[in-house]
């Protein structure tokens, strides 16, 4: 199950997001924001955040104007390892070396077909499970 939240800036590309993993057939529960009314990001990164880090998601995806401010707050849940990505090798290295749980993607910043791509390689790559790896991430959390 992923879990996915935005605010207002990122509110469209969560839409193109859903479309995306409802054609894939991938679970995932829209933590909002309900439209393009100003929101604050922190609440729907939180939300995102808090889901993955209880387990009742595998993983999370949270989009704002940037990226960034959602970023922030999904990252001040713990457990949550949270990486702003505006390229697919950025989205393959965050999941293959920091086991990154939830992805951060600037709504304002990137295209749809890009965007998707790297919903893509994020939720398709896995963690190496190299030691040095591991042991990284041990020190992230």
């Amino acid at each position: 199950m992923i879990a996915i939240g935005s605010d207002h800036g990122g509110y469209d590309l969560k839409q193109r997001v859903i479309q995306y993993l409802e054609e894939k057939q991938i679970p995932y529960q829209d933590m909002g924001c309900d439209s393009k009314a100003s929101v604050d990001y922190p609440v729907y990164g939180k939300a995102v955040a808090q889901a993955v880090s209880e387990g009742s998601c595998e993983k999370g995806i949270v989009i704002c104007t940037t990226g960034i401010g959602i970023s922030i707050a999904a990252n001040k849940v713990s457990g949550v390892r949270c990486a702003l990505c505006s390229d697919t090798l950025s989205a393959k290295m965050t999941r293959l070396h920091n086991d990154a749980n939830v992805l951060a993607l600037g709504g304002g910043m990137l295209g749809d077909n890009l965007a998707l791509d790297i919903v893509e390689t994020f939720l398709n790559t896995p963690f190496s499970e190299e030691e040095k790896h591991k042991r990284r991430v041990a020190m992230l959390n």
